[in-house]
């Protein structure tokens, strides 16, 4: 079955389907770039920080606001706490991808059953149209919502193993920052 018939076989449930796809591409392409090292903490600055060199010059970056606010006078607990925040607003979006993930072979459950039912006329035996398209629907619904599931359920796993990483890095900057003299 090529792709344009799959997608004409699973008739209306397509664009649900469609909306699904859209917002996991979309959340998972937009997160892991934001998620990229050099928007969030490198592996080395951590290490730098701990050696006591810090740069002039801070980078638009996660460690960059971080050592922005400890330079500014934040510390201990408040430095903490802004950190945490900082990782929460990473999490952005992340259960749009993660409802994706859920909804989409729903939607193609919902589709196969739709396409069962409607095999089952009122009264008499189904004619063959009938049960080519009904098999059609219940088939290709199937199909791509777990097409568009399993992509999305592995860039959801990069993406959460991707933030447990830059908390890590959060929390052991925080601790680097701490035991710094005060410029």
């Amino acid at each position: 079955m090529d792709s344009v018939s799959l997608i004409d076989a699973a008739g209306v449930f397509i664009w649900p389907l469609a909306v699904c796809s859209a917002v996991a591409a979309f959340v998972a392409i937009e997160r892991s770039l934001a998620l990229l090292p050099a928007r969030t903490i490198e592996a080395g600055f951590v290490a730098a920080v701990r050696e006591g060199r810090l740069p002039d010059s801070l980078p638009r970056s996660l460690q960059g606001r971080l050592v922005a606010l400890w330079r500014s006078g934040f510390s201990g607990e408040r430095l903490r706490a802004q950190a945490e925040a900082e990782l929460v607003g990473l999490q952005r979006g992340l259960f749009l991808l993660e409802s994706s993930v859920a909804i989409a072979p729903l939607l193609g459950l919902l589709g196969t059953v739709t396409g069962l039912a409607s095999l089952f006329p009122t009264l008499g035996q189904p004619e063959t149209a009938r049960l080519a398209g009904g098999f059609g629907l219940a088939l290709s619904t199937t199909d791509i919502g777990l097409a568009i599931a399993i992509p999305a359920q592995f860039a959801s796993q990069w993406i959460a193993r991707r933030l447990d990483v830059v908390a890590s890095r959060s929390r052991l900057l925080v601790e680097a920052l701490e035991a710094l003299p005060r410029p």
